[in-house]
């Protein structure tokens, strides 16, 4: 899975997909998330580390401009295709959390930013991130908690109906707030959790409204009459400047004994 923003892959073509990816990853709040979570694995020159669920590969670049040998995997290879143009010099690979392209113990760092709550089985991705890394290695997980999107709206009822239609519609939803479990579950000590919630109040955040609502028609939880209205109502919002979401994103670090 790539590295997917709150900007989901609702609809999105791959062009469409990587220009919001683009922007989101752009934003100062996302830049600042990044270099905490490079501060999280303690990355110094010459470590070695994985980005997994890489996307264009973004993150890879970022570690490897201070020194860090880094790798980035995706199942995605129209992403790695991407990135490789972008970063011609950068490794960037077409593999899966399930089975890394690594020898036992051979990385300092893994990273995985917004990919778990696409993994049917969290727990067997964890077990091959102890695999792969090495005694001492570091280890750092982002992602959104699918049920706790805010989205203020004239009608409460709908929109919580439409924010918990479509997280019933991801593979493992609440995969985020369960790091702290998961990771102490998988071997992992010196476990933290820190919590940093994004704001948006723009249009930048219509494709996702826009796609949960069309998840939630698509499962049956809403009507096609009534996704229509709420859209309408979250794109008005955004054309007067009164849009508000916030999603809480869930950065837990840990260490492998």
């Amino acid at each position: 899975m790539s590295n997917t923003t709150v900007a989901g892959r609702e609809g999105d073509t791959t062009d469409q997909l990587i220009r919001s990816l683009d922007a989101f990853d752009a934003l100062p709040d996302s830049v600042a998330l990044r270099a905490r979570s490079y501060d999280l694995l303690r990355l110094t020159p010459g470590a070695a580390a994985v980005d997994v669920g890489c996307g264009a590969g973004r993150a890879v670049g970022e570690m490897a401009g201070r020194g860090v040998k880094a790798t980035g995997v995706d199942v995605s290879e129209q992403m790695i295709a991407v990135g490789r143009r972008r970063l011609p010099e950068a490794d960037l690979r077409v593999g899966d959390a399930y089975e890394l392209p690594f020898r036992d113990g051979e990385l300092t760092a893994y990273r995985a930013e917004k990919v778990y709550h696409e993994l049917g089985e969290p727990a067997r991705a964890l077990g091959e991130a102890r695999r792969v890394l090495a005694p001492g290695g570091r280890i750092v997980l982002i992602g959104q908690d699918w049920d706790t999107f805010v989205i203020d709206s004239d009608d409460p009822v709908l929109t919580r109906t439409i924010v918990h239609a479509r997280a019933d519609a991801v593979r493992s939803p609440r995969a985020a707030r369960g790091y702290r479990n998961l990771l102490l579950d998988a071997g992992f000590d010196d476990v933290t959790v820190e919590v940093r919630t994004g704001v948006f109040t723009d249009a930048l955040m219509l494709p996702m409204l826009s796609g949960i609502a069309h998840a939630a028609r698509s499962t049956g939880a809403v009507t096609a009459d009534r996704a229509g209205r709420w859209i309408e109502e979250q794109s008005e919002l955004a054309r007067i400047g009164r849009l508000f979401v916030a999603v809480p994103l869930f950065v837990a670090a840990a260490r492998r004994p």
